[in-house]
């Protein structure tokens, strides 16, 4: 890793992806550190950065659109019976510094603070490697403890009335190209059939790349996967389904992601294979 504020990701001396430390953006897109752009091994971009459609869409992190009323997300909060409404209720994810930082990946600290309050403390552990010669892995965890006095719960457009909404929590804004990118698990494909359900593994195909992501212990596995593909292409793992997730005091709740980043289009078996090798001890 090279850069104060932009370190790059490196597989074997390659780069693949940059994180950026501290974004300079408007409060109502929910400042966070984050991830782009990412690419495969050959140099094509799979992530975007403030798309035209949705300006809050900052590549690859974390993000929340309702910490006990705060929105970490960006963009409109949904609100019951009223629907998507500006607020200014934003809060924003604060580096406080690396633990640990090397070519291939990263240890951080970082604060979730909204209204003054730091609400949250996140410990977030990125990491990349080398799976074959077109193909690499991004292994992504993050634990949130809750630093106030007080539980605190997360919760998503879905559990605040709007189903089908349940995005918050680790999301990774995909690259739009000239057509929708199909999407597939082991047993179903399409946006439909795979949006709002667990699988082990869930993969995003574009005309010359594949995005598989797995969950890769398991709790994380049994949160449903948010999915677009149509209006645009982002893949999701959710907090907050069908009811909001509480954390109480100094609890930590701990979240693991692990993507393949490979080029071509791989198929249902391709991509089994390479999530075992990405996901094994």
């Amino acid at each position: 890793m090279t850069g104060t504020d932009s370190p790059v990701l490196r597989v074997a001396g390659r780069p693949v992806g940059r994180y950026v430390v501290r974004p300079e953006l408007p409060a109502r897109l929910s400042p966070r550190p984050h991830l782009h752009p990412v690419t495969t091994l050959a140099g094509t971009v799979v992530t975007e950065f403030n798309p035209a459609d949705h300006l809050h869409h900052l590549g690859v992190g974390v993000a929340v659109p309702d910490v006990e009323g705060h929105n970490f997300w960006g963009g409109r909060t949904y609100v019951r019976d009223r629907g998507p409404t500006e607020l200014d209720n934003h809060g924003a994810q604060r580096h406080i510094a690396f633990q640990l930082r090397d070519p291939d990946g990263f240890v951080e600290e970082l604060r979730w603070v909204a209204a003054g309050t730091e609400l949250l403390r996140e410990r977030r552990t990125v990491a990349a490697t080398g799976l074959t010669d077109a193909a690499w892995a991004l292994d992504f965890t993050f634990s949130l403890t809750n630093v106030t006095a007080d539980p605190l719960t997360i919760g998503s457009p879905a559990t605040n009335g709007r189903p089908g909404a349940a995005y918050g929590g680790f999301f990774w804004r995909a690259r739009k190209g000239s057509t929708a990118p199909h999407v597939f698990t082991a047993d179903r494909e399409g946006e439909k059939d795979v949006h709002g359900r667990p699988a082990d593994w869930l993969a995003l195909t574009g005309d010359t790349w594949t995005l598989v992501f797995a969950g890769a212990t398991d709790r994380t596995r049994r949160d449903p996967w948010f999915v677009r593909t149509e209006e645009y292409p982002g893949v999701g793992s959710s907090l907050a389904h069908e009811e909001r997730l509480a954390v109480a005091p100094g609890d930590t709740l701990v979240r693991r992601i692990v993507t393949v980043v490979a080029d071509g289009r791989l198929d249902a078996g391709a991509a089994a294979t390479l999530v075992r090798k990405a996901v094994s001890p």
